[in-house]
């Protein structure tokens, strides 16, 4: 129950499945915790939701937008001190549909959201960490960041992305003592995959759900508790000889020829 006291996380995303998910888990286990969405519709019903449980801090922010960024960081260290840990988590899917018909709107969008927000968090949360020479950054993949998926090229192009500024931020900043790693689940029982269903299968979501997770040698969605224990353990001094990795949690996805 204490494997993140005196902690401070930082969890972009947080008002989504798993960035909600994970929020519970790190106040479960003593952290104080800030969390940052677009909506304030979501972040209000997270606050309700987690209310109780913690020291939480609500902050609205784009995180394509580099003053918004500078701001969610500002206002946590105001309310709590430092950044301990950053989940660095929010994303978008972006449509379902072949690379030849995407507009290039549609691919710079996503792009905006999975990585400049990812490279913008990075940026301005990592001289935090830098200064008091401890930090751990969990990045928010998938496992199209390590493999392909027809028709959501946008999407498995970011994600992609994300896995290259994971190393390439872990080798900058191991010398700070500052671990940096990615986590890459496989479909997650969340609103996007819903979204993804849909897109795949308008006439049936339910016929797209089955073909997919007919697709993970386990037979099922992962849960987006799942995912969060995995990335508690990422944060927590457990993983303290952790960078620089590539976590599948994939149902056996990662395995299969």
């Amino acid at each position: 129950m204490n494997r993140l006291k005196n902690k401070v996380a930082l969890i972009t995303g947080g008002s989504g499945g798993i960035g909600k998910a994970t929020a519970r888990r790190f106040l479960e286990e003593g952290a104080k915790v800030a969390i940052v969405d677009v909506s304030d519709e979501a972040l209000e019903k997270a606050r309700s939701e987690m209310a109780g449980l913690g020291d939480l801090l609500v902050i609205q922010a784009d995180v394509t937008q580099e003053d918004r960024v500078k701001n969610y960081v500002q206002k946590t260290i105001e309310s709590f001190g430092t950044i301990d840990v950053f989940f660095n988590n929010a994303g978008i899917e972006g449509k379902v549909q072949p690379l030849i018909e995407v507009s290039v709107e549609d691919f710079e969008r996503v792009q905006a959201v999975n990585v400049r927000g990812v490279f913008l968090g990075l940026k301005h949360v990592l001289p935090i960490m830098i200064e008091k020479e401890m930090g751990s950054v969990i990045n928010m993949s998938s496992n199209g960041g390590l493999d392909g998926t027809p028709n959501l090229g946008p999407y498995i192009t970011s994600k992609h992305a994300v896995s290259g500024l994971t190393k390439t931020a872990a080798l900058e900043v191991s010398k700070y003592n500052v671990r940096v790693n990615s986590v890459h689940p496989s479909p997650v029982n969340t609103r996007m995959m819903r979204s993804i269903e849909s897109g795949f299968d308008p006439e049936s979501s339910e016929r797209a759900q089955k073909d997919f997770s007919g697709r993970i040698p386990l037979g099922r969605y992962a849960e987006a508790q799942e995912v969060a224990n995995l990335v508690l353990f990422l944060a927590s001094d457990e993983s303290a000889f952790i960078t620089g990795a590539q976590y599948r949690i994939d149902g056996g996805m990662g395995a299969a020829p």
